[in-house]
C-alpha cells in the first residue's frame, strides 16, 4: 500500500512541534499534582507538614486562584504573540490553555463552595452579593464556563466562526473580572494583582494595534522584484 503523501512545506513548518503540547500540558498540570502531593502528605503521612503553608486551605484556594489567572492571561497571550512573530504554531497552545485556566477557575471555585461555604449555592450567590471581590470572581468563571463548553470544532460549526469568535471575546472579560477579583481580594497595595493587570491591558493594547503594523505582517510582505 502506497504511503501518506507528504504534507506541503508550508502545512510542516506551520505544524506545532511534537514536544510542544506535551510540554505545556506538563506544565500546567505541575502546580495542581503537587497541591494533590501536599494534600496527600498533611492527610495521609504528616499531619504536621508545612508544604502547604500553616493555612492550607487558603493557600490551596489562593494557589489555585493564582493559577488560573496566568493561564488565562497566557491563554489571551497567544494571538498576540503570533502577531509580533509570525509564529503559527503558537496558535495551537490556545484552546488548550483556555481550559486549563477554566479547569483551575472551577477548582477554585468547588474549593470554596466546599471548605467555606459547605455546597452551599444560596450562600455563595449571598457572598457575591455583598462582597465585590466574590462577584468578580465568580463572573469570570461564569465567563469562562461557555467558552470552554464551546471549544470543540463541533461548536466552531454550530455557532458559526463569527458568531464564534465574538462569544470568545468573552475571555477579555472574564480575565478583567478575575484581576479586579485578584485586586480586591489581597490586603492593603499590593504590586502583584496590579502587575498582572498591567500586563493583561499590554495585551488588549496589542490586539488594537492593526494587523498590518503589526513586524511579522511587514516581516511577510515580499521584497520588490529588481530592476531588469
Amino acid at each position: 500500500m502506497a504511503g501518506a503523501a507528504p504534507l506541503p512545506r508550508a502545512a510542516r513548518l506551520n505544524a506545532p512541534p511534537r514536544w510542544l503540547k506535551p510540554a505545556v500540558h506538563a506544565v500546567a498540570a505541575l502546580p495542581g499534582l503537587w497541591l494533590m502531593a501536599a494534600w496527600a502528605e498533611l492527610l495521609f503521612l504528616d499531619p504536621a507538614s508545612l508544604r502547604l503553608s500553616a493555612e492550607p486551605v487558603a493557600h490551596t484556594h489562593n494557589a489555585l486562584g493564582l493559577m488560573a489567572l496566568r493561564l488565562l492571561i497566557a491563554t489571551l497571550a497567544v494571538t498576540p504573540l503570533h502577531r509580533l512573530t509570525g509564529w503559527v504554531p503558537v496558535m495551537s497552545l490556545r484552546r488548550m490553555l483556555g481550559l486549563w485556566a477554566f479547569a483551575y477557575a472551577a477548582v477554585h471555585l468547588l474549593f470554596y463552595l466546599h471548605m467555606e461555604l459547605d455546597w452551599s449555592v444560596p450562600l455563595l450567590l449571598e457572598e457575591a452579593a455583598r462582597r465585590n471581590f466574590i462577584f468578580f470572581g465568580l463572573a469570570a468563571v461564569l465567563m469562562l464556563a461557555p467558552l470552554a463548553a464551546t471549544s470543540t470544532r463541533a461548536a466552531i460549526r454550530a455557532l458559526g466562526g463569527r458568531r464564534w469568535q465574538a462569544l470568545h471575546r468573552l475571555a477579555y472579560a472574564a480575565a478583567l473580572a478575575a484581576s479586579a477579583h485578584f485586586i480586591l481580594r489581597v490586603k492593603g497595595f499590593q504590586w502583584e494583582p496590579w502587575i498582572y493587570l498591567a500586563v493583561l491591558l499590554l495585551l488588549l493594547a496589542v490586539r488594537l494595534v492593526p494587523r498590518r503594523f503589526m513586524p511579522s505582517r511587514r516581516r511577510a510582505t515580499p521584497a520588490p522584484a529588481p530592476a531588469a
